[in-house]
C-alpha cells in the first residue's frame, strides 16, 4: 500500500462532527441507538436543521490559522442522514430539513481555496436503512451490535436484502462522494457490524482506487486502509507504520451545550507535540452548532495553538517521528534532511536539558520562537567503548507558554547510541 506523501507531513487536520444531533444537543446517532431517546425523536431534529449560518469559508479560514492541512467533515453519520443530495435514499438534509441544499460541496470549495485537503467522513453503518439490519456477523466480536438497529434475529438473516444494501446504497454513495467531491481522504467508520468477507473490503479500496487512485482511505477498512487511526489518547509506544489521532476539544464530538470542558491551549499543544513526536497526525474535531456556527471556545483554541505552531513551525513540517523515549524527557522531531533535533519541553526548563546516547557533536542549539543561542557540554562516556557522554544544555532564559522547543543542528545525520553504557 503506497501512502501519499502529503499525508504524512499533514501533521494537523480538523474534524468536523455536524449533523441533525446538534438540534437538540445529543450524541450523534448513539443516543437512539443506546436507548436514550425514541428513533422517532432523534429523527425529528430534521426539522430544526437550518445551517443558515454555515459559513464554510470562515471555517477554511479558521482550519487555516490553526495550522491545519486537511478537513473532514462527516457527511453521513450511522444515523443514515447525507449532508448531500444523496440519490440513493431520501435521507438527506436537501430533502427532509429546513437547510434544503447541498452542504458537502461548499465545504470542498471552501477549504481548497485556503490550500487545505478534503477528508470526507462516511459510516459504512447506516441504522435508519431497512435494509442494512438484514444478516448477521460469523461472530459478534462486539456484543453491544446486537441491537435491533444493525442486525437480524438469529434465523430472520436476508442476504439478498444485505447485498442490495452493498451495491446500491453503500457502494452508490461512495461512489457520489467521489464523482461529486473527489475528496482527497475517505475517512470510514462503522466496519466493526459485519466481517471483512461481508463488506468486501479489498473489493471496495480496489474499486475506489481505479476511480480516483490518489484517495487516502483510512484504517478502518478491516486492514485494508492506508494508515491505522487511532482515538482519543496518543499511543504509549510509537505505531510501526503511519497513523491518526482523532481527538476532541471538548468531551464530545458533535455540538452538545452541556459540553463545556474544553481543552486548554496547553493541553493541545501538548497532544500535537506528542503525536507528531511519535510520528502521526492529530486530527482535531470541533462539533458546529446546528445553524453551522464554530463555537468561539473552541475557534480560540484553534487560533491559540495555529499561533504556536507558526511560531515553532520548522519542528513541525517537514519533519518526521524523533528519539525513542528514554533520550530526552519529552517529544522530539527530527528534520527532513535528519541533521536537526527538535526537543520539545512542556514544562520551563530549570537548569538543564539533558540529551542522552547522542553520537553526533552538536554544532549549535537555539530556542524556537526567539532565537535565542543556549551553550551546552557533553558529560561522562565511554569513548573507548563507542558510548557517548550526555549532552546537557543551559536552560533559556525565557519559556514559551506552552512548550519550548530547542532546535539542536548536529554535524551529520542523527546517530544514536542504544546500548546500556556498560563497561
Amino acid at each position: 500500500m503506497t501512502l501519499q506523501p502529503w499525508f504524512t507531513q499533514a501533521k494537523l487536520g480538523i474534524f468536523v462532527h455536524w449533523g441533525i444531533y446538534a438540534v437538540d444537543g445529543v450524541a450523534e446517532s448513539w443516543s437512539f441507538y443506546g436507548g436514550d431517546l425514541p428513533y422517532d425523536t432523534y429523527m425529528a431534529q430534521l426539522n430544526g436543521f437550518t445551517a443558515d449560518r454555515y459559513r464554510p469559508d470562515d471555517w477554511a479560514g479558521l482550519f487555516r490559522r490553526a495550522g491545519a492541512q486537511y478537513a473532514v467533515l462527516t457527511t453521513k453519520h450511522h444515523d443514515g442522514v447525507a449532508l448531500w443530495d444523496t440519490r440513493r435514499t431520501d435521507l438527506s438534509v436537501v430533502k427532509r430539513t429546513p437547510a434544503a441544499r447541498d452542504l458537502v460541496g461548499p465545504f470542498a470549495d471552501a477549504m481548497r481555496a485556503e490550500g487545505l485537503r478534503v477528508g470526507l467522513y462516511f459510516s459504512h453503518s447506516d441504522w435508519s436503512h431497512p435494509d442494512y439490519p438484514s444478516v448477521r456477523p460469523s461472530r459478534m466480536h462486539r456484543p453491544w451490535v446486537d441491537n435491533p438497529h444493525v442486525m437480524p434475529r438469529p434465523g430472520q438473516e436476508d442476504p439478498e436484502r444485505w447485498e442490495r444494501f452493498v451495491r446500491e446504497v453503500h457502494r452508490g454513495q461512495i461512489h457520489e462522494l467521489l464523482d461529486g467531491y473527489a475528496p482527497d481522504l475517505l475517512w470510514f467508520d462503522g466496519a466493526w457490524e459485519r466481517d471483512e468477507r461481508q463488506w468486501r473490503m479489498k473489493e471496495l479500496r480496489d474499486d475506489i482506487l481505479q476511480s480516483r487512485p490518489d484517495t487516502v482511505l483510512n484504517g478502518r477498512m478491516h486492514g485494508h486502509g492506508d494508515y491505522t487511526t487511532a482515538e482519543l489518547g496518543v499511543p504509549i509506544a510509537r505505531p510501526s507504520g503511519p497513523w491518526e489521532l482523532c481527538y476532541t476539544i471538548g468531551d464530545m464530538w458533535g455540538f452538545q451545550p452541556q459540553d463545556t470542558a474544553h481543552k486548554s491551549v496547553r493541553e493541545l499543544v501538548r497532544v500535537f507535540a506528542e503525536t507528531i513526536g511519535h510520528g502521526g497526525n492529530l486530527l482535531l474535531n470541533t462539533g458546529p452548532t446546528a445553524d453551522g456556527r464554530i463555537r468561539p471556545e473552541h475557534a480560540a483554541r484553534l487560533e491559540g495553538l495555529g499561533f504556536w505552531i507558526r511560531r515553532n513551525a520548522d519542528a513541525v513540517y517537514p519533519t518526521e517521528a524523533g528519539l525513542p523515549y528514554g533520550h530526552h524527557y519529552g517529544p522530539s522531531t527530527l528534520s527532513a534532511d535528519r541533521r536537526t533535533l527538535f526537543l520539545f519541553c512542556f514544562d520551563a526548563p530549570r537548569g538543564f536539558v539533558e540529551l542522552r546516547g547522542l553520537r553526533n557533536r552538536v554544532r549549535r542549539i537555539s530556542v524556537l520562537g526567539t532565537g535565542e543561542h543556549l551553550a551546552h557540554r557533553v558529560v561522562g562516556g565511554f569513548p573507548s567503548r563507542d558510548v557517548p557522554g550526555v549532552v546537557r544544555i543551559d536552560a533559556p532564559t525565557t519559556s514559551d507558554p506552552y512548550a519550548t522547543v530547542l532546535a539542536l543542528e548536529l554535524d551529520g545525520e542523527l546517530d544514536l547510541y542504544t546500548g546500556s553504557g556498560e563497561g
